[in-house]
């Protein structure tokens, strides 16, 4: 799917930004629904290892939260076009992530020919998150502040 400059709604607008009242994210029905029949059709091919959807945290947190299973680092860079807070922080929807394997890299390119994509990054064994070549930290540190947000919520 595309990418917006969009940080409406979003987690990161509320915690980070301090601005509790903002307009809904981006979200078209035609573009969800074309976006949905592209990824079954992935599915369908198996030449995808995952597929998650984009939505609260923004892009950021659903990498990490496709990552955390495995203990899978990431390399990932921004697109230029966009406000860096929006491109990974924003909740604009119409959007999956989705690994492939290097050697599966020119059947999904066919596969997806002008549908809306782009690539973010590349997944490393090493459990570590860089992005735009600042160490964002290990996958492992980001998994246990994940899985123990809400019960370290309710003890404050």
């Amino acid at each position: 799917g595309n990418s917006y400059n969009d940080i409406n709604s979003s987690e990161y607008l509320h915690k980070i930004m301090n601005v509790e009242y903002s307009p809904v994210p981006h979200f078209n029905l035609d573009e969800e629904y074309f976006l949905q029949k592209k990824t079954l059709e992935l599915i369908r091919t198996g030449l995808i290892s995952s597929a998650h959807d984009v939505s609260e945290g923004g892009l950021f947190i659903t990498v990490l939260e496709s990552a955390m299973p495995q203990g899978l680092g990431v390399h990932l860079q921004s697109n230029k076009n966009y406000r860096a807070d929006a491109y990974w922080f924003g909740e604009a929807q119409n959007r999956v992530v989705i690994s492939v394997d290097k050697n599966n890299i020119n059947d999904f390119e066919k596969i997806m020919n002008d549908f809306p994509h782009e690539k973010i990054g590349d997944i490393i064994e090493d459990g570590k998150i860089e992005m735009d070549g600042n160490d964002w930290g290990l996958i492992n540190d980001w998994k246990t502040l994940y899985d123990t947000a809400i019960e370290k919520y309710l003890a404050e």
